[in-house]
């Protein structure tokens, strides 16, 4: 088995190569002058169990030709089996036509991957479950679910807090954790009349002197967060934290996230954060790298991946 990265998040990379005890396999991935990718794999692949770790995230073309240029190389380097192992995978927001004459781009990026020459996909809580099926092969989508409740009830007092889905389209997701910790649920309904803004319509749910917790997955200009904490302040909320496993956090949302209502933003590293991110006291980093390890350890052994999530 080999496991190779670009550039995209290499904390991660060297997290999941400790948790593996496996090194990473040298590769040079740079530039070209004029900015074209360049790679060249410096060991022996032929016949190797290949995994590529490279989060599509920002800047998400650069690093998504990175992750099609290491497959073609890992390709033509007669590999046995390549994996491609997305812990984001970018474009995912896109997954219908929500509008006339848009794209789908999260069915392109999948076709991209699959014609580059992956032979199965390893990611994490995609956007929508349905991407699953945009790709024509074998597509593996885990869930942050059983790490990020096992952070909360070493973390909170689990008797007093709500798990709180941000939005309609996130009840699935919250009330799966929210029975994992045995604890109840509440809703934030919002409208969103252009993309990147949201505005706050009702709680539905008693949230009044409880401890709140919003869970969600991904984070971008941080406004639905920022607006449901405030909303739920002025339902009687004791305190808002939040969830989030990717930490898309772009332009403003590190100052947002700073001024705002929530006591703590707890991001999965599946995104290596940028130093503004870094900076904010009240942004955590919870590692999935030992989750993305297990993963990549049964895939290569041919054992069960879902039984991680039982």
């Amino acid at each position: 088995m080999k496991l190779v990265t670009g550039n995209s998040n290499r904390a991660l990379a060297l997290a999941v190569a400790d948790y593996l005890e496996l090194p990473l396999t040298d590769c040079t991935v740079k530039r070209f002058a004029d900015k074209e990718v360049f790679v060249e794999v410096h060991e022996n692949v032929r016949g190797e169990d290949v995994f590529v770790l490279q989060s599509t995230s920002y800047p998400a073309n650069d690093n998504l030709m990175e992750l099609l240029i290491v497959i073609d190389a890992l390709r033509r380097s007669s590999a046995r089996r390549i994996t491609a192992v997305l812990p984001y995978f970018g474009y995912a927001r896109q997954d219908r036509k929500s509008a006339p004459r848009t794209p789908i781009s999260a069915k392109l990026v999948a076709n991209l991957i699959t014609v580059a020459g992956a032979n199965r996909v390893l990611t994490l809580d995609l956007h929508a479950a349905q991407i699953q099926g945009f790709f024509d092969i074998p597509t593996d989508n885990l869930s942050s679910a059983p790490v990020i409740a096992r952070d909360i009830r070493e973390k909170y007092d689990i008797s007093n807090t709500i798990m709180v889905s941000p939005d309609v389209g996130g009840v699935v997701r919250a009330r799966y954790v929210a029975q994992r910790l045995g604890i109840n649920l509440a809703i934030v309904d919002k409208r969103r009349p252009k993309a990147g803004v949201s505005e706050v319509m009702n709680i539905i749910g008693d949230v009044a002197g409880h401890d709140c917790i919003l869970i969600d997955d991904i984070v971008d200009s941080g406004g639905t967060l920022v607006n449901a904490a405030e909303a739920l302040i002025k339902a009687g909320a004791r305190n808002v934290s939040a969830y989030i496993t990717h930490g898309v956090l772009s332009d403003q949302a590190p100052v947002k996230v700073a001024g705002s209502k929530l006591k703590e933003l707890v991001v999965s590293d599946s995104i290596e954060a940028r130093p503004e991110v870094a900076a904010v006291a009240n942004i955590r980093r919870m590692s999935i790298a030992p989750l993305i390890g297990e993963a990549i350890a049964r895939t290569a052994s041919e054992q069960s991946v879902s039984s991680l999530f039982d």
